[in-house]
């Protein structure tokens, strides 16, 4: 079962700028997209193009922002996207998908938090969201199954995730605040980082470069795209891949694809 995710920065611009033909070579079974920014009807006339899919999406209550989308080429059995308190505004931030796999039930969430702005409303949001997150992890991993959180977590986690992270300690993305959220879900709750569980010790791989400057061209990155797995679907991950594209010209969004095997 091969998944991706990636935050495309906009569907209808990364597919005119070739997304097809990483969905055409990538063999995904599930592709888990980020800041869709689209309509339903646009995806479905979009992945036409790069064969049979099931599309489950749900889009943000601004038109044009956010939006977060699960693409199948197994039919769903279940989708949720309750988070949160009643009064607490997730729509187009997280999505569950559960599938039938033998007589196993995956569930797939495609989430993509908030960028954040330090001392801003931005921010205030920012907190609301992981706290919500961390209550439904802690739920989705007490339930001993096979689930993966995967999407733009927008925080590097640790000094390896970010190239400057000295220059970015009082920064969104990386504030200790928001890290030890991630310190919860890891060494708490005890969800399993693929990425960091396949690189330990190593600087990055990085998964989002600035479109500004050289950050691309010297791999002054950030990796913010994770796969979280619980225990029991992490001892069957395997091939751990940031698809990073072979030069600058030749990216269809500032985020790489983030692609992991899980044998089931």
């Amino acid at each position: 079962m091969k998944i991706a995710t990636v935050n495309v920065n906009g569907v209808r611009a990364a597919f005119k700028k070739g997304m097809a033909d990483w969905v055409n070579e990538s063999g995904a079974d599930i592709i888990a997209l980020q800041e869709v920014r689209a309509e339903t009807k646009d995806l479905i006339d979009l992945f036409a193009e790069t064969g049979e899919w099931h599309i489950v999406h749900d889009a943000a209550t601004a038109k044009g922002r956010a939006g977060v989308a699960v693409i199948s080429k197994l039919k769903p059995i279940a989708t949720r996207t309750t988070l949160g308190p009643d009064e607490f505004d997730s729509a187009g931030r997280w999505l569950e998908v559960d599938f039938k796999i033998g007589s196993k039930v995956l569930t797939v969430i495609s989430t993509y938090v908030h960028s954040g702005e330090v001392d801003t409303p931005k921010q205030v949001e920012k907190y609301k969201f992981l706290e919500a997150m961390q209550a439904r992890m802690a739920e989705l991993i007490a339930s001993g199954g096979f689930a993966v959180v995967v999407g733009d977590l927008n925080v590097g986690h640790t000094e390896l995730d970010i190239k400057n992270w000295k220059g970015n300690l009082k920064n969104a993305g990386f504030l200790p605040e928001e890290r030890a959220y991630f310190d919860t879900f890891m060494n708490a709750q005890g969800w399993v980082d693929v990425g960091r569980a396949a690189h330990p010790d190593v600087a990055g791989p990085y998964t989002w470069w600035s479109y500004r400057g050289q950050a691309f061209d010297t791999d002054a990155g950030w990796r913010i795209d994770y796969h979280l797995a619980t225990p029991k679907l992490a001892k069957v991950a395997s091939n751990y891949t940031v698809v990073r594209a072979p030069s600058y010209d030749t990216r269809w969004t500032d985020h790489s694809p983030v692609v992991v095997d899980y044998k089931l």
